[in-house]
């Protein structure tokens, strides 16, 4: 019986976690083996204290990044059991993972990881096909899999009262000239491996724009590619707002990211609601939910995204050197 892992398949793993997305692809993330479990932490050199004063973002991208191990260890054949936030005095530790039983992969499973290299933020124009029932009916299950809700805004009156929220807490995040440096300092015209590339970013925003765009460089649009007048928006829900509980959101997020890859859907996400706390608040209110929204996505059709870039998996371990 398997004892523990080993740095191979640490390594494995991880070149999979890394695929999860991060606010301005700020990568926030460290793995190591330690006695035979898998480790995964927030690296605090690449906090956003800007944009992300309390974290809740850096521990959204390593749950997202959680699911990714987990599942690339039980596609390997070697599925773990995972505890959260395990050392109460070193709460940078997202997770500890050690060996579950060895078992084959299920479908879902299989399904859920070949979608993982394919999955890339779409900032640009969708397509007007609506996205089909069960579609939909897929992404709230992803939601509820990982113990976390999903509401989709329905309906011209509430895309447009949700549009309202996003805009107002975009204007209050432009209005702070440490948030407007933190983004651009981590926009990418040149070859990197982490940040925004300017290919990557989307078209600039535009007076017309129900939904407010963050500004990453991107170029102007040609005539007529304005975004979709009725997008489909989703919002990603937890019980509380812990820190746990953002953890347990990030893992839902990547659940219902990959689910919406495999089903041929594209995604952009906006935070900027969950950002401003006033106007998360209101959020939680016109939906009417009791928990806390953890994330919004814009879902629809539309050509594949850009992939950004990723640091190599050996910048993000901690594997201790044998002695010579």
């Amino acid at each position: 019986m398997t004892t523990g892992y080993t740095v191979e398949q640490l390594r494995n793993a991880t070149a999979d976690a890394v695929r999860a997305p991060s606010l301005h692809n700020t990568q926030p993330w460290r793995f190591r083996l330690v006695d035979g479990g898998i480790e995964l932490a927030v690296d605090p050199g690449r906090r956003l204290p800007a944009t992300d004063p309390s974290g809740w973002g850096a521990r959204i991208a390593c749950g997202a990044a959680l699911f990714n191990l987990r599942l690339a260890l039980a596609v390997a054949g070697t599925p773990a059991m995972v505890r959260l936030r395990p050392y109460p005095g070193d709460p940078d530790v997202v997770a500890r993972l050690v060996p579950d039983v060895p078992r084959r992969p299920t479908p879902a499973e299989q399904s859920l990881h070949g979608a993982v290299g394919r999955r890339f933020s779409n900032r640009a124009p969708f397509w007007p096909d609506p996205v089909p029932a069960d579609a939909r009916w897929h992404l709230g299950e992803a939601a509820r899999a990982e113990q976390c809700w999903l509401e989709l805004v329905i309906g011209t009156s509430a895309v447009n009262a949700f549009a309202e929220i996003a805009r107002s807490a975009h204007r209050v995040l432009e209005r702070d000239p440490a948030y407007v440096t933190e983004r651009t300092r981590w926009i990418r015209s040149e070859p990197s491996p982490d940040g925004v590339p300017t290919t990557a970013g989307g078209p600039q925003s535009e007076p017309q724009d129900l939904l407010p765009q963050r500004g990453f460089g991107g170029r102007n649009r040609a005539p007529g590619r304005d975004f979709e007048p009725e997008p489909l928006v989703a919002v990603l829900g937890s019980a509380g707002n812990t820190a746990t509980d953002q953890i347990v959101a990030g893992q839902a997020l990547q659940r219902v990211l990959l689910t919406a890859t495999d089903a041929g859907l594209a995604v952009s996400m906006l935070s900027q609601p969950i950002e401003v706390p006033g106007a998360r608040e209101a959020l939680r209110l016109s939906l009417g939910r009791f928990g806390t929204p953890q994330m919004v996505m814009r879902i629809g059709f539309g050509q594949p995204g850009r992939p950004t870039p990723r640091r190599p998996v050996d910048e993000v371990l901690d594997v201790p050197v044998a002695p010579a």
